[in-house]
């Protein structure tokens, strides 16, 4: 979570196999992500071979960006026959641009597409 992260596991145990400073990390991802605090928030780190690192913030899981969006907390345990909720195309739009940098579309409407999917597989209805 952004701005919450500990050195308990999985993270601690994960990053000291690597031979990283887990504090050190651990300051450095909390001062990065502190205004996304509470958010889902995927990283890549790279280790090298003098135990130094670096990372890269990614956006949040498409899934957790439409249900904010929505101001859900779950989608549907059975998404064909049990719908959560609606999103219009210009909201999910909106979520697409922010997704866009993490996805391999090159448009905002292949991006789209790509949500509407995520978007029938959560029990989310997309509308006009």
């Amino acid at each position: 979570m952004g701005g919450a992260a500990t050195p308990a596991p999985p993270l601690g145990p994960t990053l000291g196999q690597a031979g990283v400073n887990i504090g050190d990390f651990v300051k450095q991802f909390n001062d990065r992500t502190a205004e996304r605090r509470g958010e889902v928030v995927p990283v890549i780190i790279s280790v090298y071979e003098d135990r130094s690192f670096d990372f890269i913030l990614k956006e949040a899981p498409a899934s957790n960006m439409i249900l904010s969006a929505m101001g859900l907390k779950s989608g549907s345990g059975k998404n064909l026959t049990k719908k959560v909720g609606k999103i219009s195309r210009a909201d999910l739009a909106k979520v697409a641009e922010k997704k866009m940098p993490d996805l391999n579309a090159g448009s905002i409407e292949a991006a789209t597409r790509i949500l509407e999917g995520s978007c029938r597989s959560m029990g989310v209805e997309v509308t006009d």
